[in-house]
């Protein structure tokens, strides 16, 4: 199993993911670096299995995950993991998340792509 590190602290990175991940649920998709899509599908598709649970444990378990600062967007990635987006997968056994290369950035040459939600609207 792959460690993504990407040059900083646990709870920075915690963080960075938890940040990822929230946009992703929101937006079903987020443009970033390739090695940040890497690290966050895994547990982007870890979240998505356990809404599909649809018990008041993996709620809670998704909640205490997804980002907190704005209580409204928060229940908003939250309401829309479980009401859409686990409901749509329902029959999926896996297989969530897509990445598309864009290719690099223009300042520092770094592999961008598109991390995006597969059947998605």
């Amino acid at each position: 199993m792959a460690v993504y590190k990407l040059g900083r602290v646990s709870s920075a990175r915690k963080a960075l993911f938890r940040d990822l991940v929230t946009d992703l649920f929101i937006n079903e998709q987020i443009e970033t670096t390739e090695a940040k899509a890497k690290a966050v599908r895994s547990i982007a598709e870890k979240l998505i299995t356990m809404a599909k649970r649809n018990d008041l444990h993996s709620r809670r378990l998704v909640a205490s995950y997804v980002r907190r600062e704005v209580a409204n967007e928060n229940q908003d990635a939250i309401q829309k993991l479980f009401s859409e987006i686990a409901v749509r997968y329902n029959e999926r056994p896996g297989g969530y998340t897509r990445i598309l290369k864009l290719g690099p950035r223009r300042g520092d040459a770094a592999p961008m792509v598109i991390l995006e939600l597969v059947d998605r609207p």
